[in-house]
């Protein structure tokens, strides 16, 4: 059993975290929201800029790092469900000073910005998940010397609504980054982002989380979905399969039928055995307290896989004000360099760090 030491660094209730090295000291930082944390204490805290205000959220659903202009400093990757445009905030190399905000695309609202090496070419690219609109796939342009250009080039993959959810992996088996939606995954061609993408509408995830985790649950050498409920109760996975004929089938297992809101999600190896961990959490007040379970009680989790077993492990539980969850988008990071990997975890009930102690 890991030891986990919870650090309540501010009651700002951003839903989004990031962890990088703001100002080029070499020691890891803190950004959620309107402020960045210098590390390695996360006690002071210096202004990125003003976030718009709407009701009790804060239109922010991604604090990512990614060099846009190529000066050496990582800036961040945002946008929101409002305001409807995905932006990058620029790095003052560190400076004390607001960063100055730079728009990519209007693109309808974010349920949240994803990265993912989409077409296998070791660079992230940037997938917004905007319900009801199309599926958009923002690459940072380069130069010829492959430096970073401040701009992006935006690939159209389907005319078709996005659904509310997203994920990224080889659902098909063919080594390439297929794309998940809530009703169904995007086959990816051979030509990666240029190439036509097939539509399989094979299942109904409902309220699907963002991320879905593409991960071969059972060891049985194909993938299968990992996948909470947003806005209602549940976290199941889905196991990919094959019927007599040869078509494909996904068959429901639950993980956690009776706590509600799983909106974020990660595999990590959190505990060093060498097997990737489900790391998950309530989201607190996802629908301003509309949502199913709004009231119940919050929590931090991870949970054992074990070949579709899946045995949780409690790090937080409790009313807010004494307990964590997760917002909407949560950092895993080994903050302290002993070896043992960290989890930020932003949300309307604060920003939290869990130290990583390691076995008790």
């Amino acid at each position: 059993m890991l030891k986990f030491e919870r650090i309540k660094i501010s009651d700002t209730t951003y839903e989004a975290a990031g962890v990088f090295d703001v100002n080029g000291d070499g020691i890891l930082d803190i950004v959620s929201g309107e402020y960045w944390y210098e590390g390695p204490g996360f006690t002071v805290r210096h202004k990125v800029g003003d976030i718009q205000p709407v009701d009790d959220y804060f239109d922010d659903f991604s604090n990512y790092p990614m060099d846009v202009n190529g000066d050496g400093f990582p800036d961040i990757i945002t946008g929101g469900w409002w305001g409807e445009t995905l932006r990058w905030r620029e790095n003052p190399k560190g400076q004390p000073v607001d960063w100055a905000v730079h728009d990519v695309a209007k693109v309808g609202p974010i349920e949240r910005a994803c990265f993912f090496d989409i077409d296998g070419d070791g660079e992230v690219e940037v997938i917004p998940n905007t319900p009801g609109h199309p599926l958009r796939v923002f690459k940072l342009a380069r130069d010829a010397s492959g430096r970073p250009a401040g701009r992006f080039d935006c690939f159209v993959l389907s005319g078709q609504p996005q659904s509310h959810g997203i994920g990224f992996g080889d659902v098909a088996g063919k080594g390439r980054v297929d794309i998940v939606m809530a009703n169904g995954w995007y086959e990816a061609p051979a030509e990666g982002l240029r190439g036509e993408w097939r539509w399989h509408p094979e299942f109904d995830l409902a309220s699907a989380s963002v991320p879905v985790l593409v991960h071969d649950v059972d060891g049985d050498g194909v993938n299968d979905l990992i996948v909470g409920q947003s806005h209602a109760y549940g976290l199941a996975w889905w196991k990919q399969g094959r019927d007599a004929a040869g078509n494909r089938t996904w068959t429901k297992h639950d993980i956690d039928p009776d706590r509600s809101q799983y909106h974020d999600m990660q595999l990590v190896d959190i505990d060093n055995d060498g097997e990737l961990e489900l790391i998950t959490g309530k989201r607190y007040r996802a629908h301003c307290g509309h949502d199913p379970g709004a009231n119940d009680p919050i929590g931090l989790y991870y949970f054992k896989i074990n070949g579709g077993a899946f045995d949780r492990v409690t790090l937080d539980y409790g009313p807010a004000g004494q307990a964590s969850g997760v917002g909407i988008y949560f950092w895993v990071e080994d903050l302290d360099g002993n070896g043992w990997k960290d989890i930020v975890a932003p949300g309307k009930d604060g920003l939290y760090l869990f130290k990583n102690l390691g076995p008790e």
